[in-house]
């Protein structure tokens, strides 16, 4: 016997599935929300695949701002679409069940790009620091090989906290209504369903996520401290309101994406609720990546201008 068979109390069975409450209790709305979200998805999707095709086929957007902006819009493609595309079939069907593989899974990929989204925001931080604070110095700092260095962290970060942390999770045994209190396999409705005492393990989580979450978020937060000084020291207002604009559209990602984070994981185990749990993962699984794409595009002047080249060019 496994010593995690060993510490199921009395004589429940195992879960070998799990099954999704979502929006059960909606009833018929729930069609609804289908094509809502098929929407809101196919937008997200069709929008980061156009910043990605744009900024390869753009010769001057060859810059370590667009290559980041580039890892930030495949990061969210995969984000979005490890959740949605399960989430809009169980909206359809009344049997919203899933493997214990298969929710592994899903935790496994889903929490990897929320770590390494957070270190990426962090290094496109540093990226506007060194361009306002150090522009003489900026080719040399932001060289393709450091840009590569630090996407390269962010993912690595991402893949080794988060593998042994949801590793550590699915060594638990799960038993009783296997029912997930959820719409996807996020990581505090599925620690509840243990048949274990969790709450040392609840104890590491939450700061496993204060570390690690806000650990970037004070490197973006010092980051924009400097780069607000060094800002207000131009003499010419054309000059900050440019240095201004390169930044404001990261500025708004960082606050959408950080605000629903740590509003999720930073928050103690009793102000969870279902309800405030779902309506918060709506916002960084479907609303947060929907609106990247837009900020990144009605916001900035050279995207704009390189979408306008290129669609000339086709047309013509």
């Amino acid at each position: 016997m496994s010593s995690s068979e060993a510490m199921v109390p009395g004589n429940q069975s195992l879960c070998s599935k799990f099954t999704f409450v979502a929006f059960s209790s909606l009833g018929e709305l729930q069609s609804v929300l289908f094509v809502v979200f098929l929407a809101i998805y196919l937008f997200t999707v069709g929008g980061n695949l156009i910043i990605i095709c744009l900024i390869w086929v753009t010769p001057s957007l060859h810059t370590p701002m667009y290559f980041f902006l580039v890892n930030l819009s495949f990061l969210e493609l995969c984000y979005i679409s490890s959740v949605v595309p399960q989430m809009l079939a169980h909206l359809l069907v009344e049997n919203k069940t899933i493997s214990l593989e298969g929710c592994a899974a899903q935790m496994y990929i889903f929490t990897i790009l929320g770590l390494t989204e957070c270190c990426l925001l962090a290094a496109m931080a540093y990226d506007r620091f060194v361009a306002i604070c150090y522009p003489l110095h900026y080719t040399l700092r932001m060289s393709p090989p450091v840009c590569l260095k630090l996407a390269a962290a962010s993912w690595t970060t991402g893949i080794m906290v988060e593998s042994a942390q949801i590793t550590w999770i699915f060594t638990l045994p799960f038993c009783g209504t296997g029912k997930i209190q959820h719409f996807f396999c996020d990581i505090m409705p599925v620690v509840k369903l243990a048949c274990v005492d969790t709450s040392h393990l609840e104890i590491v989580f939450f700061v496993a996520s204060v570390l690690f979450i806000m650990s970037p978020c004070l490197l973006i937060l010092c980051s924009y401290m400097r780069i607000l000084v060094a800002i207000l020291r131009i003499p010419s207002a054309a000059g900050r309101r440019k240095a201004f604009s390169t930044c404001s559209s990261h500025v708004l990602v960082v606050s959408l994406f950080y605000g629903t984070a740590l509003f999720t994981y930073i928050q103690p185990k009793t102000a969870h609720t279902p309800e405030t749990d779902k309506a918060t993962a709506l916002m960084y699984t479907v609303v947060t990546p929907a609106l990247n794409p837009v900020i990144y595009t009605l916001r900035n002047k050279e995207v704009k201008e390189a979408f306008y080249r290129v669609t000339q060019r086709n047309h013509l």
